[in-house]
C-alpha cells in the first residue's frame, strides 16, 4: 500500500500550492526545469532594446512569477542529486562517446575504421574482501577454501556465501584490521597522476613502435580517447577509457597504415604495466609505489557483436552520473570536526573517510588534498574526460540545445525576433535560493511522473 503523508505541514503547503492563483504557471515552470529536484532559484529581469531606435522591444521579469522567482533545472550530473539532470548529462555523454565511435557532431563516418578499443584499467588489491562470483549465471561462493588462513587478528579468511549483486556485505573486507585501508585512499588520490603517466606512456610506446621520435609523432598520429571512473564496491576506483588513434589533427583524418589495433594493444599492454606513483616514507610507514592492477581488460569496439559502439556509449555515460553511492558513503563534503559516528556510516566507508581525515593531516601529503576529498574516499579527479580532438563537446551539445529553446521561444511569441547586432539585451539576475519545499517536492514529482503520487493526497 502507498505511504500516506500525515505530516501537517507538509500538507498545508501542498494544498496552498494548488489553489494559488498562479499554480498553472508554477507548474510550466517544473515542466521548464525537467524535473529538477533542487532547481536554482533567481531573480530579476531581461531587457531587448533596439539601438537604433531606442525602442523597448520585450521585457521579462520575475515580479510576476510565483515566488517571485524563475526556477531553472541545476544541472547537475550525479544521479543521487538530481535524476532528472543527471539523465540529461547522461544522454549527452552517450551522444558525445557514440558520435567518436561511428561519426556524426561534426565527426566523419569514416571514424569507424579507426583501430579503436575499450580499455579497463583497474586497482590493485589491498586485502581480500566480499565479492560474488559466478559461472554461466550460477552464484558461487565467495571466498571458499579449504585450508582457510587465520589471520593474525584471529579470522579465518574465508567466506562460503553466495552473494546477491546487491548484498550489503559486498566490496566490504573479510578482515577489517588486515584491511590496507591507507594504500586503498592514497590510489585513489593518485589515479588521476596514474591516468596522465599512462597516455603519456603510450603516445611514446606509439612513437617507439611506429620508428619515430616522440616529438615528431602528432605529425603522424594522434592518440584521441575518451574515459570514465568507476567505483568498485570495495572503494577504489578504476577506469573506462575508449581509446582510438587518429591521423594527424584528429579524426578526419586516418592514422598511418602501421597504427593498427594490435599495435595500439601493445602500447595500452605496455603503457598499464610501467606506469607507477610514488608515495614517500612518512608516518612510521615506508615508501609505496602504486601501479594498476593485474586485472587489464582490453577489447576492440565492433558494429557488431557484443561490445558496440552502443553498448560502450551506454556503459561509459552510466557511470558518468554516479560518484562513490555504491560505497555507502557521504554525498557531501565533511568538516574535520564532523563526529563520523553520528552519519550512521557502515563500518568500511567510515575506516575509508577517517583514514583519508588522518592522512590528510601529513603535511607531506598536503598536495593531495585528501581531507578535503574524503566524502570521495581520497579521488578528487574528474569522472568524465575526454581528449580535445575524440568528437565534439558538451558545451557545444548544451549550446545546441539553448538554440533550439530560444528558436521555439522565437516561434511560439515569447521572445522576438530580432537581429542581434542591432538589439542591446540588458540583463540583471541574482541568487535567491534552490529546491523544493517538501509539499511543493510532492507535487512536483507527481507533475513530471519522478514518483508515483503517494496515497493520501
Amino acid at each position: 500500500m502507498p505511504t500516506k503523508h500525515t505530516d501537517p505541514h507538509v500538507l498545508k503547503g501542498l494544498i496552498t500550492r494548488l489553489n494559488a492563483p498562479d499554480f498553472d504557471r508554477w507548474a510550466d515552470q517544473i515542466h521548464a526545469t525537467g524535473g529538477c529536484r533542487q532547481p536554482i532559484h533567481l531573480r530579476g529581469k531581461v531587457e531587448h532594446w533596439d539601438t537604433a531606435t531606442g525602442t523597448l522591444l520585450h521585457r521579462y521579469t520575475t515580479r510576476n512569477e510565483p515566488d517571485g522567482v524563475l526556477r531553472l533545472p541545476c544541472k547537475t550530473r550525479r544521479a543521487s542529486r538530481c535524476p532528472a539532470c543527471a539523465e540529461v548529462y547522461r544522454a549527452d555523454t552517450y551522444h558525445l562517446i557514440r558520435a567518436g565511435l561511428i561519426g556524426g557532431k561534426d565527426v566523419p563516418e569514416t571514424v569507424t575504421s579507426h583501430p579503436t578499443l575499450f580499455v579497463t584499467l583497474t586497482a590493485p588489491s589491498f586485502g581480500a574482501v566480499h565479492s560474488r562470483k559466478e559461472t554461466n549465471g550460477k552464484a558461487l561462493p565467495c571466498h571458499a577454501r579449504r585450508d582457510a588462513a587465520t589471520c593474525p587478528h584471529g579470522k579465518v579468511i574465508s567466506c562460503t556465501a553466495k552473494h546477491n549483486s546487491d548484498g550489503k556485505r559486498l566490496g566490504e573486507p573479510l578482515c577489517p584490521d588486515c584491511y590496507d585501508y591507507s594504500g586503498s585512499v592514497l590510489f585513489n588520490a593518485l589515479a588521476p597522476l596514474l591516468w596522465k603517466r599512462f597516455a603519456d606512456s603510450l603516445r611514446r610506446h606509439l612513437a617507439k613502435l611506429g620508428g619515430l621520435a616522440l616529438k615528431d609523432l602528432r605529425h603522424h598520429l594522434t592518440v584521441s580517447f575518451t574515459k570514465v571512473a568507476e567505483y568498485q564496491r570495495r572503494g577504489v576506483v578504476h577506469f573506462h577509457a575508449v581509446i582510438r588513434l587518429d591521423g594527424p589533427g584528429g579524426p578526419t583524418a586516418p592514422p598511418p597504415a602501421w597504427a593498427t589495433t594490435d599495435v595500439l594493444t601493445q602500447a595500452v599492454q605496455h603503457a598499464a604495466r610501467v606506469v607507477s606513483a610514488l608515495v614517500p616514507a612518512l608516518d612510521e610507514q615506508p615508501a609505496r609505489l602504486f601501479k594498476w592492477g593485474q586485472q587489464l581488460d582490453i577489447r576492440p569496439i565492433t558494429m557488431t557483436g557484443d561490445l558496440t559502439e552502443q553498448a560502450v556509449a551506454g556503459y561509459i555515460a552510466k557511470y558518468a552520473t554516479k560518484a562513490a553511492e555504491c560505497v555507502d558513503t557521504l554525498d557531501r563534503r565533511i568538516n574535520p570536526l564532523d563526529n563520523l559516528d553520528a552519519f550512521n556510516l557502515r563500518d568500511h566507508p567510515k575506516r575509508l573517510i577517517a583514514e583519508c581525515m588522518r592522512l590528510g593531516t601529513i603535511e607531506d601529503l598536503a598536495e593531495l588534498r585528501l581531507a578535503e576529498w574524503a566524502h570521495m574516499l581520497g579521488f578528487r579527479g574528474h569522472f568524465s574526460t575526454r581528449s580535445r580532438n575524440y568528437s565534439t563537446t558538451l558545451g557545444a551539445l548544451r549550446a545546441a540545445r539553448e538554440e533550439h529553446a530560444r528558436d521555439n521561444e522565437i516561434t511560439t511569441g515569447r521572445l522576438p525576433l530580432f537581429d542581434e547586432d542591432t538589439v542591446l539585451v540588458i540583463s540583471e539576475w541574482e541568487y535567491a535560493g534552490k529546491g523544493h519545499s517538501a509539499g511543493d517536492q510532492l507535487l512536483a514529482d507527481a507533475l513530471t511522473g519522478s514518483a508515483v503520487p503517494r496515497g493520501g493526497l
